[in-house]
Formats: structure tokens, sequence, C-alpha cells
């Protein structure tokens, strides 16, 4: 269910660009700026490409060649889309294999509507047991205010994996964020888009996640935004927080979230911080994994 607007809400319309990769890094860029080009024409505030946009998330196996494929994180590549954003006025999650040593990360980088960088942030939680094996991780949640045209913002990420442990929205809201934008490269199924409904339901936060469409070998599309409002005076039970979910077809997918709405939810809802009781959580910070956790291609 849609919430009623008022006049005076301030309502950030976010783009998904639900898109193919082209099969070469010129032609993702190139792609990527058209399809950037269409989001601003349909009154993006925000855009925001699937994970790895830069290569269309293929890890090559070899080292020389995974390298070559790595983007600086201030080069050509980002460097167009940074111009494009100052361009458009409009902010930009620009997501790319990161050129980083000894190994490449997993990266996005938010741009906003004046070309500057909000935040880079790379991907904490590498899917170790598959082809992420190869990549550095990154070790922080950056949260940062991203000035649009309908005003500031707190914005952070996630990316793909990271949404499967609870721990990285509720950082991100802990810093501030009212906002996630969470770029994708996997099946969207029923568990995983739960996985998102209750991170936005818990924190109150908005959740913005792109994923690539079908045709893309493990992807499906059902790229969807949360607004994170689950309860609200006009209707006697809680309300599906889900304000948009893709097809699995590739196009640019829009939502607007109300901001206004938002912000009252969380100055008066019982989620988020007031109640919690961080002295009774001291094992989450705990290294030791047993059994039958225990996997030998893990990292800590």
């Amino acid at each position: 269910m849609q919430l009623e607007k008022k006049q005076t809400d301030i309502l950030l319309k976010i783009a998904l660009l639900q898109i193919l990769p082209t099969g070469s890094q010129a032609g993702n860029l190139q792609k990527g700026m058209d399809y950037a080009r269409r989001a601003k024409q349909a009154g993006a505030d925000i855009a925001l490409f699937p994970e790895m946009w830069s290569s269309g998330y293929e890890i090559p196996k070899d080292p020389d060649l995974m390298k070559k494929t790595s983007v600086p994180l201030d080069g050509e590549f980002t460097k167009a889309f940074r111009e494009l954003a100052g361009e458009l006025s409009m902010a930009i999650g620009i997501t790319f294999l990161e050129e980083y040593e000894p190994l490449p990360r997993n990266t996005i980088t938010l741009y906003d509507r004046f070309g500057e960088k909000v935040y880079s942030y790379a991907k904490v939680h590498t899917c170790d047991f598959g082809e992420e094996c190869r990549l550095m991780p990154g070790e922080d949640f950056p949260v940062a205010d991203l000035d649009t045209e309908k005003g500031n913002v707190k914005v952070g990420s996630m990316i793909c994996y990271d949404r499967e442990f609870p721990e990285s929205a509720r950082i991100l809201m802990l810093k501030g964020a009212e906002l996630l934008l969470v770029p994708n490269a996997c099946p969207m199924e029923i568990n995983r888009l739960a996985q998102l409904r209750g991170r936005a339901y818990e924190n109150m936060v908005g959740i913005a996640t792109c994923n690539y469409p079908s045709g893309k070998p493990d992807c499906n599309g059902h790229s969807t935004i949360f607004d994170g409002v689950a309860y609200v005076p006009q209707l006697a039970s809680s309300r599906d927080t889900c304000i948009l979910e893709a097809g699995e077809e590739e196009g640019i997918y829009t939502a607007e979230l109300n901001l206004t709405q938002l912000r009252k939810y969380r100055e008066q809802e019982v989620h988020g911080n007031a109640y919690r009781r961080p002295s009774a959580y001291t094992l989450l910070t705990c290294e030791e994994v047993t059994a039958p956790f225990i996997r030998e291609n893990h990292r800590r």
C-alpha cells in the first residue's frame, strides 16, 4: 500500500538501473551513461547500478587479468560518472571492480548532484565460498550526507551478501543512515527479499536494491525499494514496506521515498535504537567460529 502524500512531503525519487552488461568495460561505460541520462529524464534524484557494473560482475580467475580488469577508485571509469552526475544534477551510485592492493575490491562510489564524491564503500562480506575469495574485503560501513535537490539525506550502502548479516544494516542505522543503497548480483527470491524487508523494518530505513535482470547468469531482476514504514495511523495493522518490486526484464524502475513520512516514523516508533540492550550483545564481537559453522575458506 502506497502512503498518502502531502504537498509539503519530501519525495526522493530513486531510479534502479536493472540493466544487462555489454561484455566489455567500454560498453558498460557507454551503456551506463546512457541509462543514467534516461533516469534523469524520468525525474530521478538518485540512480543506482547493479553490483560491479564496470565488469558486469565478472571476476577473472587469472590474478593478472583480474588486476587488469579492475579500475582505479578515481580513474577514468569513475571520473566519467562523476562528471555526468554534475552535468545531470543527479546523484549516481556507480559500482566497479576496484583496483586495490594486494587484490581488487567490490566497490560502490556515490557522487552527488555536483559531481562530488559522497563516499566509497567496499563490500565487507565478500562471498569467500565463491569467486569473491579472490577479492579483498572492505573494513567499514560509511554513512554520509547526500545533498539532493530535495534536501539532505543520510545515506550508506551494503552490497549483495552484506544484506544477509543483520549487523550490516544495524551499524549503518546506528551511524544515522536513513537510506541504504544496495547493489546486487544474485537471484532475488522470497528469502532474500524477506531479508531486505526485515532490515528495513527493524532499522526503520529505506532500502533500494538494484539487481541485474534475467539474461545475466544467476540473476533474475526483482530490484526493490522498501520505505521502512510499517505502521501508519490510518491502518489497523501493519503494511508492506515494499513500494517497488521490478519484474525480471531489463529497464529503469523508479519509486519515490517519502522522507517526511519516514522521519516522522523514526521519531516515534519502537524499532531502531531506543530500546536496544548493547551490554547483552557482547558475544557478537567474538571472533571464534565453532561447529557447525566452521568453514576452511572463511577469512577474518
